[in-house]
């Protein structure tokens, strides 16, 4: 199955997310730009939950935050929707075309286990 199938939860997720959003009438608010501002702002209002944590201590650094974490990726996800819905976007398809474009960019033999980006690997 294709994540960009009509029967996805992908789909069924931004189908119901623009039924929300119309029976409230915010499509006047959701140019690409405002969106796009709420992604960043929903993402920075999850990395902080993330602040002040040891790299090798828990992961929120306060155990009352997790559910906190689920919320905010969730915010982070619809305003992400919202965003490729406004500006005619197929997320799925675009993560499709990603996926392969990083495979290429990212074979296994010369990135498995490396941090470098793909410019600076040496392919064989």
């Amino acid at each position: 199955m294709s994540w960009t199938d009509t029967d996805t939860p992908l789909a069924a997720i931004r189908a119901e997310l623009q039924a929300f959003n119309a029976e409230r009438d915010w499509s006047q608010y959701h140019s690409p730009r405002n969106l796009a501002m709420a992604v960043s702002a929903e993402a920075g209002e999850l990395l902080a939950l993330y602040l002040w944590s040891a790299d090798g201590g828990p992961q929120p650094p306060v155990a009352t935050r997790t559910t906190k974490v689920e919320e905010e990726a969730a915010d982070v996800l619809i305003s992400l929707l919202n965003l490729c819905n406004a500006a005619g976007i197929d997320l799925a398809a675009a993560v499709e075309r990603k996926l392969l474009a990083n495979a290429e960019r990212y074979p296994v033999e010369a990135s498995r286990g490396r941090l470098e980006k793909y410019t600076e690997l040496k392919t064989r």
